[in-house]
């Protein structure tokens, strides 16, 4: 069996990794480090970008945590156990391009021993995924990052991405707005070994979600970086953002998660943009790409 420690020395190396291809495709700016510690238990390294070539802000923040989760966790969780141990790679990246996408992606691992009866075997589970967030929405990029994610999902299972890809198009969904978040990607949680798929499969299968990463992202930054765009868009731009802040502060598990466990809360608070906008009943202009967008954001795209 794969330990708690082994998961998270492999998660701090793919932390290292996207940093750095980060920096190279930035050109400019350099990931500012810092290491912090948790009470109760654990801690982590943040680290963020800033003011770049193309990241206006971003962060790809590494964590190990563990303690006693707080009741109300437990109740979400519906476990009993007191006792639990978390590690992760937590991504939001905020380009300064609006014809560049957000994009967010985390994989986490979760584990809980077991309480009373000592012969139960722990609680433990993968979770994770890659959602993108274009401020304009266009068809062949839209159709590579799903089919990048599908490739990585058929690798290990026939049925991960089209069961993933629902379970992202109703996780990123902003129910007050009735739109989803972006153009979704994948989601899962609590994914465990069953008959099909073994423990360290489902630790290639995380893994492998977190490297897909850096080359999918870099390419939709090199399709886009260098396009005009206009005030116009700028301000687009904006307004989306507050959608993703909306998003993050209402209905994000990982944030209300990190909250209620005593996280660190500039780590947490990461994935929301440096400048953002909300403008009093905005509706875009009949045909326009901004009403094309909006007419995308909805669940059941068939992208891949």
């Amino acid at each position: 069996m794969i330990s708690k420690e082994q998961i998270a020395v492999e998660y701090k190396q793919i932390q290292d990794e996207i940093c750095t291809a980060l920096e190279a495709t930035d050109g400019k700016a350099r990931f500012e480090e810092e290491l912090w510690e948790r009470d109760g238990g654990g801690g982590g390294c943040t680290r963020v970008i800033q003011n770049g070539n193309i990241f206006e802000k971003g962060g790809v923040n590494f964590s190990a945590v563990h303690g006693q989760l707080p009741d109300s966790v437990k109740k979400a969780l519906k476990v009993e156990q007191n006792d639990f141990f978390a590690t992760g790679v937590s991504i939001v990246i905020h380009p300064n391009h609006p014809l560049v996408p957000i994009i967010h992606m985390n994989i986490r691992y979760f584990e809980m021993p077991s309480s009373f009866n000592r012969e139960e075997p722990p609680v433990r589970w993968f979770g994770g995924g890659i959602d993108l967030t274009p401020h304009y929405v266009f068809d062949e990029d839209a159709r590579y990052f799903h089919g990048q994610l599908k490739g990585v999902c058929d690798n290990f299972h026939t049925d991960f991405y089209q069961r993933f890809k629902v379970w992202a198009d109703d996780y990123f969904y902003i129910k007050h707005r009735n739109e989803t978040r972006g153009i979704g990607g994948i989601f899962y949680d609590r994914l465990t070994a069953t008959d099909d798929i073994g423990w360290q499969d489902v630790f290639e299968f995380s893994k492998a979600v977190g490297r897909t990463f850096a080359p999918t992202y870099i390419e939709l930054v090199k399709r886009n970086r260098n396009k005009a765009f206009n005030d116009a868009e700028q301000q687009w731009q904006y307004l989306r953002r507050s959608r993703y802040a909306e998003f993050n502060l209402v209905y994000d598990a990982g944030t209300k998660f990190g909250l209620e466990t005593n996280g660190r809360i500039e780590s947490i608070l990461m994935s929301l943009p440096p400048t953002a906008k909300w403008i009093y009943d905005y509706h875009p202009e009949p045909g326009s790409e901004e009403e094309r967008t909006l007419s995308l954001l909805k669940k059941g795209i068939n992208w891949a």
